[in-house]
C-alpha cells in the first residue's frame, strides 16, 4: 500500500515543484479584459465531439459486445456515457468522416441479425455488421443528453436516400418512412436539427471541385425538408485547411440563404503525413514544431472568416471546425487503419489552445468537433477491456466547459515569446467569459515548457473578491495517463493567482493549462 501511495503522489509533487518555481519566469505581462464589450455568446457547440465508424471508436468503444463485463444499456457502454455527461458534451457527430460517404443508412435499421454487412474500405477493410445504426446512435445521444449531428452520404448516395433519412428521423405524420420507423420501435420522430451534407467532398467524399460540390449541395439541401419541430441546420462540406477558394466559392454560389454552417478541417501533424511522429516519444524541438502548427488554426479561422464576412456580414453562416486535433502515428503493434494513439500533456496544451482560439472567434465559429471521442486520434477516452482512461485532453474539456453559452469577454495582451533555436511562437493564449450568473472565468495556456509567465490583469467593471483556480500540468510534456496509472495527469487546485491592488495577479506555470473563477 505504501508503495502505491508513493507512486501516485510523484506526479503531484512534480507539479507542485513546477508551480512554485519562479526563477525562470519572464517579465510581467499586462492583460486587459474588456468586460464592457460582452456581446458575443460562446456557443456550447464549440465543445462538440466526433465519432466515426473507425477502429475502436464505435465498436469496442461506445458499443460493446453483449457479454462485455462493463455497465451498459443494451450495448452502449455507460461509464463512457457518464464521463461525457460530466463535461457536458453538447453534440456528437456521426457516422463519419470518410465513412459517411459510403454509409447507406437503411443497412443500419431493423432487426440487427438481419442487417447486411459491409466492408469499411476507408479504415482497415474490416467488416461492418451495422449493429450500430440510426436507432442506436440516437439512443446514445439521448443518454448523453446531447444533440446529434448526422453527416449524410453525398459521395456514393443519392438525393432520395438523404431526403428519406431526414423524413425517417423528423416527420411525425403518415408516410412510408414513418411506417418503417414505427415498425422498428420508434413512434415519435427524433427531430434532428444538425445535418451535414457530405464530408470532405474535395477528397474522400467524392474528389469534387468547389464549383461542382456547390451545385450538388444545393440539390441535396433543396430535397432535405424542414418538418414541424425540426428545422434543419444544414452544414456544407467546407475547406481542407487553407483552401480559401473553396470557402469563397461556397459563400458566393450558396450563401447564407441555404446553409447554416460551412466546415473547416485541420489536423495538427507533428512531422509529415508520411511519418507523423510519435504520440509519446518526442523532443522539445518536435514539440515546438507541433505547437507552431497548432497555432496555424488562428490564421485559418481568421482568413476563412474574412472571406465569409464579404458575403455574409451579418455572420449568419457558422464556421464549423468539425474535425480538428493532433494526428500522430498509431501506437506500435496496433492496426494502422484504426488510428489508435496515446494522449499526452502536449495534446492537452493543443486542446486548450484551439478551444481558446474558437472562443475568441465565437462570432463566427459556432460549432467544432474534436476528432475523435474514444480510441481514435486525439481521444478524450481510451478503453481496454473493462478498463477506461480519461486522457489529459478530457480534463481540458472539463476545465473549459465553464465557457459554454457564456458571454465572451475580449482579452488584449502581448504574449511573451517561446523561443526554440532561431524560431519563436507566442507562449501565451487566453480566453475569458462571463456566465449567466455574472461569474467570470478565464482559461490560460502557457506553451513554453521551460518558463513560467507572470501576469497582471486589470478587471475594470468586474466585481469580484476572490479567485479560485485549477491547473493541469505535469513534470514532462510526454506524460500520459495509462491503464496502469490513469490519474497521472489530472487537474489540481491552483494557488498561483491572487487579488492585488484590485488587479488579478497570476504566476502561470510552464507547460500548463489554468482555469480561473472570479467570484
Amino acid at each position: 500500500m505504501k508503495k502505491v501511495l508513493f507512486k501516485n503522489i510523484l506526479p503531484l509533487l512534480g507539479l507542485l515543484l513546477i508551480i512554485s518555481t519562479s526563477s525562470l519566469a519572464q517579465s510581467v505581462v499586462s492583460v486587459q479584459v474588456q468586460a464592457a464589450n460582452a456581446n458575443t455568446t460562446i456557443s456550447k457547440h464549440i465543445y462538440g465531439h466526433f465519432s466515426e465508424h473507425l477502429g475502436r471508436c464505435i465498436y469496442d468503444g461506445f458499443w460493446v459486445k453483449e457479454n462485455a463485463q462493463v455497465p451498459k444499456q443494451d450495448r452502449i457502454r455507460l461509464d463512457i456515457v457518464e464521463a461525457l455527461k460530466k463535461i457536458q458534451i453538447p453534440n456528437l457527430r456521426w457516422p463519419g468522416g470518410c465513412f459517411a460517404d459510403e454509409y447507406h443508412w437503411r443497412d443500419g435499421i431493423g432487426i440487427r441479425s438481419q442487417r447486411p454487412k459491409m466492408i469499411n474500405t476507408n479504415w482497415g477493410n474490416v467488416t461492418e455488421d451495422n449493429s450500430f445504426g440510426t436507432h442506436e446512435f440516437l439512443e446514445l445521444c439521448t443518454l448523453l443528453n446531447c444533440e446529434p449531428y448526422i453527416t449524410g452520404n453525398v459521395g456514393s448516395g443519392t438525393v432520395e436516400e438523404m431526403s428519406k433519412w431526414v423524413e425517417y428521423l423528423n416527420f411525425d405524420g403518415l408516410s412510408p418512412m414513418t411506417v418503417i420507423r414505427k415498425q422498428n420501435g420508434r413512434e415519435k420522430p427524433w427531430n434532428v436539427h444538425f445535418w451535414g451534407v457530405g464530408n470532405e467532398s474535395w477528397g474522400c467524399g467524392g474528389n469534387m471541385t468547389a464549383d461542382f460540390y456547390a451545385d450538388q449541395y444545393k440539390r441535396y439541401a433543396g430535397f432535405t425538408k424542414n418538418y414541424p419541430g425540426a428545422s434543419l441546420k444544414r452544414i456544407a462540406s467546407g475547406a481542407n485547411t487553407d483552401d480559401y477558394n473553396w470557402t469563397e466559392t461556397m459563400m458566393k454560389k450558396v450563401g447564407p440563404w441555404m446553409m447554416w454552417g460551412l466546415t473547416l478541417h485541420y489536423y495538427t501533424v507533428p512531422k509529415t503525413w508520411g511519418d507523423k511522429g510519435s504520440a509519446t516519444s518526442f523532443d522539445e524541438s518536435e514539440y515546438f514544431t507541433t505547437m507552431k502548427k497548432t497555432l496555424f488554426m488562428e490564421e485559418l479561422v481568421t482568413k476563412h472568416s474574412t472571406i465569409m464576412d464579404q458575403y455574409d456580414p451579418e455572420k449568419k453562416v457558422a464556421l464549423v471546425v468539425d474535425e480538428w486535433g493532433i494526428w500522430t502515428n498509431v501506437e506500435p503493434g496496433t492496426n494502422p487503419g484504426f488510428l489508435f494513439q496515446q494522449n499526452s500533456l502536449r495534446d492537452a496544451l493543443i486542446a486548450g489552445t484551439n478551444l481558446n482560439i474558437f472562443n475568441n472567434h465565437a462570432d463566427r465559429v459556432k460549432m467544432a468537433n474534436l476528432a475523435q471521442t474514444v480510441n481514435v486520434l486525439q481521444s478524450i477516452i481510451l478503453t481496454e477491456g473493462d478498463k477506461m482512461v480519461l486522457t489529459p485532453t478530457y480534463h481540458v474539456f472539463d476545465l473549459f466547459k465553464v465557457h459554454q453559452e457564456a458571454k465572451l469577454l475580449p482579452v488584449q495582451f502581448v504574449s511573451p515569446d517561446y523561443v526554440n533555436g532561431k524560431e519563436k511562437i507566442p507562449a501565451l493564449n487566453i480566453s475569458a467569459s462571463k456566465d449567466s450568473n455574472g461569474v467570470v472565468h478565464i482559461t490560460l495556456v502557457n506553451l513554453d515548457p521551460n518558463k513560467s509567465i507572470n501576469l497582471r490583469t486589470a478587471l475594470q467593471t468586474i466585481n469580484w473578491s476572490k479567485v479560485e483556480g485549477l491547473v493541469l500540468s505535469s513534470s514532462k510534456i510526454t506524460d500520459i495517463n495509462s491503464f496502469e496509472n490513469p490519474d497521472f495527469v489530472k487537474p489540481v487546485i491552483f494557488n498561483g493567482a491572487k487579488k492585488e491592488a484590485g488587479d488579478l495577479v497570476v504566476n502561470l506555470p510552464a507547460k500548463s493549462i489554468v482555469q480561473l473563477t472570479l467570484k
